[in-house]
């Protein structure tokens, strides 16, 4: 929005300086060179010198209107401003500098500022210092510099290097508050960034205690005051279960290629460290589940491999209509937690000391 109002700015003086000098140029100079069209005694070159300072102010409408700048032909333009102040000094009547026969004193100066408008200050001061400095070389070579003419030169000078000189102060201070306010409305945005992202890490982390809460907790409390047996199995396969658990939700906070994959892979490190021989076998390609399909899908996995005695064995099919999450271990029986999203289903088998679960996931369903 800074950027904007400020690019507004820049452009609305763009358009007041063009106008200014268009009125200065095709008005008051126009005016003076008619008016003492008789004192030239070459007064082609005048009307020269003006025409080179419209085909400059021409293009600067057509560039306006475009929306562009000068970029690689601004050299040029200066050079075609400061060639027509010269070649009007070189047909000006002697002792006529900055006097109304002088018209171009006042009217390339507007030219060469519009010309500059959008560098930075040092070139539009560099440019009025040269084209004042080819009138004081006409002043000094070719008039008698007396004092009178000397006071005549700068009293002139104040007007026709001070007017402009401002308006190129004015957009350089433009340019720099709008600089100053890009860099305020970037810090403003990281800020706001940072404490969105602290938000989020904070709701995450309430919500994880919540999840945790429900059984994780009043287990590490029973351990605590006593109430639990560790040496219990179903204590035993509780903390094994609440465990996988945690391992997944620790995990899913991990960015990965594929979550659900990398998810019952924490959750069958947990077996594995109690040497269950787990295996994990995954097949085909399918879309990623959301993170809530992806606890019931995993649900299923880790409360077999949390019950299981020697060896286990995870399959995941899929593909873009169908995942399919299956576990094959030595356990005892054991009943998986309902689903809570639409869409997943849970079946599960027991046949010879062995358990058979599967959880099974329709996305277009």
């Amino acid at each position: 929005m800074a950027d904007m109002v400020g690019a507004a700015l820049r452009h609305g003086l763009r358009i007041a300086t063009l106008l200014a000098a268009l009125a200065i140029v095709f008005g008051l100079g126009m005016a003076n060179l008619l008016r003492h069209l008789d004192s030239y005694e070459t007064a082609l070159a005048q009307f020269a010198a003006m025409a080179a300072l419209g085909a400059v102010l021409v293009g600067e409408v057509a560039l306006l209107v475009r929306g562009r700048s000068w970029h690689r032909f601004r050299r040029l333009a200066i050079t075609v401003v400061l060639g027509a102040s010269a070649l009007s000094y070189a047909a000006l009547p002697d002792g006529r500098t900055s006097t109304t026969v002088d018209w171009v004193f006042g009217a390339a100066n507007w030219v060469g500022v519009v010309v500059l408008l959008d560098r930075p200050l040092r070139a539009c001061v560099a440019f009025l210092l040269a084209h004042e400095l080819t009138a004081l070389l006409h002043l000094l070579m070719f008039d008698d510099p007396t004092q009178r003419a000397l006071a005549r030169f700068a009293t002139g000078s104040v007007s026709v290097v001070g007017f402009p000189l401002c308006v190129a102060v004015m957009v350089a201070i433009l340019r720099h508050l709008g600089e100053v306010a890009a860099a305020a409305h970037v810090e403003i945005e990281r800020v706001r960034a940072s404490e969105a992202a602290s938000a989020e890490a904070h709701r995450r982390r309430l919500q994880r205690y919540d999840e945790l809460s429900v059984a994780t907790i009043p287990l590490l409390e029973g351990l605590a005051d006593g109430s639990l047996d560790p040496e219990d199995p179903q204590v035993q396969r509780r903390c094994a279960i609440e465990a996988a658990r945690m391992r997944r939700l620790f995990a899913e906070a991990d960015s990965v290629a594929d979550p659900l994959l990398h998810e019952l892979r924490h959750c069958a490190d947990v077996a594995d460290r109690k040497g269950v021989a787990v295996e994990l076998d995954a097949r085909g390609r399918w879309p990623v589940p959301p993170v809530a399909v992806r606890r019931d899908l995993t649900e299923a996995v880790l409360t077999v491999l949390a019950t299981a005695a020697s060896r286990a064995r995870v399959t995941v099919v899929g593909g873009e209509d169908l995942v399919s999450v299956s576990v094959v271990a030595d356990c005892d029986e054991v009943t998986a937690s309902n689903p809570v999203s639409a869409g997943v289903q849970v079946d599960a088998l027991r046949h010879d000391g062995m358990v058979w679960m599967e959880a099974r996931w329709q996305p277009t369903s």
